[in-house]
Formats: C-alpha cells, sequence, structure tokens
C-alpha cells in the first residue's frame, strides 16, 4: 500500500505551485510598471533624481519576487520529476470468496511479476485468559481455590 498521498492530490505542492505562479506574476506586474515608470520619467525634463531612484529599487523588489517565484516553480517541478521516478510498490489483494462456507480456506494470490520475499511465518496461537471478575471481600472463595489454598499453606514450611 502506497504510504504517501499522490501528487495530484497533494495540497503542499499545490500551494507551491500556486504561490510560485502568483509570485512570478506579481514580480513581472511590478517590473514592467516601475520600468514604465522610469521611462517616463527620464522623458519628464521636471524629474528629480529621488523619483527616479525610488522606481529603480522597486523594479529590484519585483526582480526579487520574480526569482522568488521562478525557484518555487523549478522546485515544483523537481518534486514532480522525483515523485514520477519513484518506484511504487506492489500490493497484494486478497481474492474473497462470497460463496465458500469455509473460512479457513486461502485462494492463493498469483502475481504476474516474481516475488523476492520470504514467506510469512505462521503467527503463534493467542493465550486467552479469563476476565478478572471483581467480587466483594466478604464473599468465599469457590472450593477449588479453598482447597489449593491449604494445600499451599500445608506445602509451605515456613506456614507452620
Amino acid at each position: 500500500m502506497q504510504t504517501r498521498p499522490r501528487l495530484v492530490t497533494s495540497i503542499p505542492f499545490w500551494v507551491l505551485v500556486v504561490a510560485s505562479l502568483a509570485a512570478v506574476i506579481g514580480g513581472l506586474v511590478l517590473v514592467f510598471r516601475q520600468v514604465d515608470e522610469i521611462q517616463a520619467l527620464v522623458n519628464d525634463p521636471n524629474a528629480t533624481v529621488v523619483t527616479v531612484y525610488v522606481a529603480q529599487a522597486w523594479v529590484s523588489v519585483g526582480a526579487a519576487v520574480l526569482a522568488a517565484g521562478a525557484i518555487g516553480i523549478a522546485s515544483a517541478l523537481a518534486v514532480a520529476a522525483v515523485v514520477t521516478t519513484r518506484a511504487r510498490a506492489d500490493v497484494a489483494i486478497e481474492t474473497i470468496d462470497w460463496t465458500s462456507d469455509d473460512e479457513t480456506s486461502v485462494e492463493p494470490h498469483v502475481s504476474s511479476t516474481p516475488s523476492y520475499t520470504a514467506p510469512a511465518a505462521t503467527a503463534a496461537p493467542l493465550a486467552v485468559e479469563d476476565a478478572d471478575v471483581e467480587t466483594s471481600s466478604n464473599t468465599p472463595a469457590p472450593p477449588a481455590a479453598a482447597a489449593a489454598a491449604q494445600q499451599d499453606a500445608n506445602d509451605d514450611p515456613s506456614r507452620r
């Protein structure tokens, strides 16, 4: 049985993909808007140096966000590639014969691929104890238990 969820149903994978795409799109929008603003400021004779430098700083921030999104997309693709190359374990499926009344019969599993595992050892039978029954302290002991206690007292030399 597969212990990890499939990649298609993996929520962290899709959060990574969506967040990376959002970062790429947000970074591109930020870079393109600020580049357009810089271009307008360069052509404006009344533009100050401060406004041009502020726009350049926002271009740097947009480029960093864009790079983070690109790294996220690359890592999502790497995760997808690793998951698709992972070998899946064969799962033995037990078939149940609903028409049979014999509960001890087991149908052999026929596999198309050879199995290299050792046969399973049979389990030891379980030892079942009687349930503890609560009784009051003034209830007399059963006759067998009273006889056993008397025999133990007779056999024990320290009780004499």
